[in-house]
């Protein structure tokens, strides 16, 4: 059994890898448990100093593994690039604040003296996806790792060279051997790993269907389990909105990474009274999108990352068509090889059609059309996921009313929902549960001990 290393641009094989046998994961996972001792022993400035050693391998290789996200998962090189960087950014971030996160607090109590301490849990499992192949293992990795855990990579089995690369940057970083280490195995075989005694707890970015599966097995050894899972989230235009920037925040909140993203914008809903002019400055935007290969900078839509991804995108988008979806752009395969899909817009999507019910993790955009404010919120609430989500309208006080009043993890007013070392990030429903990022994500894997002295 091998992984394949394919060019979505392409569809030509790059690489083969064998997945890891029985004895290869136990030597691994020996030598991971081992090597946490010492790195929990470290003091902060110290571990800081290795992760900040890792900021520095990320800027100074970021065309190489830019170069090797592109290749390997299809993204657009400018976009691989930002990720790379936003990978430093992140290392940087933990080095600096992770002492200030975990710092003993000295509590009042009956005791002469009681405290807290954050101490790590042990070896983390992180199981990751190919979407943002660097960024997703580094905003778990950093505060985990910062926190005195060690880290044991089962990466998408899409991009094996990526895996590859992560473990090999840590290890220019120069951090003690096997503190962090990649994981050639199948998602079957990581089932038995999360079971293992040697893991002390989990996280995984994945579908919810993934996610499910990950925490049961977690929960029936008592676990410590973080998921961030589906979204589907809602972009609500209100009737004063700044139409024409409004549409152009649009375009990138659901074709960056062609739409291949989480916390990308799936369901678009607009007042009525704005809904025409939105939809055709929309159109307009998209209709000029360029495709082709995804390391020219004119490129703005590259290909999807595996042909199986496309193809069930695809069926999504004809059965809402055969439930009374109105075309407006897109809805087909384009160009000759490659894993490719055009730009497609979808509206009078309504609640019952896959493109409202289900999640759509590609560049498809779903128009829906409500009354008001206050249908906008109900009919944004209808859904199985809650991860992010907008509201776009130039009364601040009303937008921030209305994000409050929407079920999920993160809201945006007036801006891309995103990801940022500085907030927290997750969500609840069916996107998982638990936070990565800020304070709240650097305490999900530790053990947060009372001490408590007379």
């Amino acid at each position: 059994m091998s992984m394949l290393s394919i060019n979505p641009a392409t569809g030509l094989t790059i690489q083969s890898f064998p997945v890891w046998q029985a004895d290869d994961i136990n030597t691994a996972l020996n030598q991971v448990e081992a090597a946490q001792t010492g790195w929990g022993a470290l003091d902060f400035e110290q571990r800081a100093s290795y992760m900040r050693h890792l900021a520095q391998v990320f800027r100074q290789n970021s065309e190489d593994y830019a170069n090797l996200i592109t290749d390997e998962m299809g993204k657009l090189l400018k976009e691989a690039r930002a990720e790379i960087e936003k990978c430093a950014v992140g290392c940087d971030y933990y080095a600096d604040h992770a002492h200030a996160y975990l710092a003993d607090e000295v509590m009042a109590s009956d005791a002469s003296r009681s405290l807290i301490v954050y101490q790590p849990l042990g070896t983390l499992l992180c199981i990751m996806p190919w979407n943002f192949p660097f960024w997703q293992l580094i905003r778990a990795a950093a505060p985990a790792m910062m926190a005195g855990n060690v880290v044991v990579l089962k990466h998408a089995s899409n991009v094996p060279r990526c895996a590859l690369a992560l473990e090999d940057a840590f290890h220019q970083a120069g951090f003690p051997a096997n503190t962090f280490r990649t994981l050639m195995i199948s998602a079957a075989q990581a089932e038995t790993v999360v079971a293992d005694k040697r893991i002390a707890a989990v996280t995984l970015t994945g579908s919810t269907a993934a996610g499910r599966k990950v925490a049961a097995i977690a929960g029936q050894h008592l676990k410590k389990c973080v998921l961030e899972l589906g979204g589907s989230d809602p972009f609500i235009v209100l009737d004063d909105a700044d139409i024409e920037w409004t549409a152009t925040q649009a375009v990138l909140a659901r074709f960056q990474n062609m739409g291949q993203s989480c916390i990308a914008a799936k369901r678009f809903i607009l007042v009525d009274a704005i809904a025409d002019p939105f939809v055709e400055h929309f159109k307009t935007l998209v209709s000029q999108l360029r495709s082709g290969n995804p390391e020219a900078e004119s490129t703005d839509i590259a290909p999807m990352a595996r042909a199986g991804l496309r193809a069930d995108l695809h069926a999504q988008v004809e059965r809402s068509l055969a439930l009374g979806a109105a075309l407006v752009i897109g809805g087909s395969f384009i160009g000759s090889r490659g894993v490719y899909y055009a730009p497609t817009i979808l509206d009078h999507v309504q609640p019952g059609m896959p493109a409202f019910d289900e999640e759509l993790f590609g560049p498809v955009a779903a128009m829906v059309r409500v009354k008001n404010a206050e249908e906008a919120i109900k009919l944004a609430n209808q859904t199985d996921f809650g991860l992010g989500g907008s509201v776009w309208t130039r009364d601040i006080e009303r937008g921030e009313a209305l994000a409050r009043q929407i079920y999920a993890g993160c809201i945006f007013v007036n801006g891309v929902v995103k990801s940022d070392p500085r907030l927290p990030f997750g969500g609840i429903k069916d996107s998982g549960y638990g936070r990565e990022l800020s304070y709240h994500g650097i305490r999900e894997f530790v053990n947060i001990k009372t001490v408590w002295i007379k």
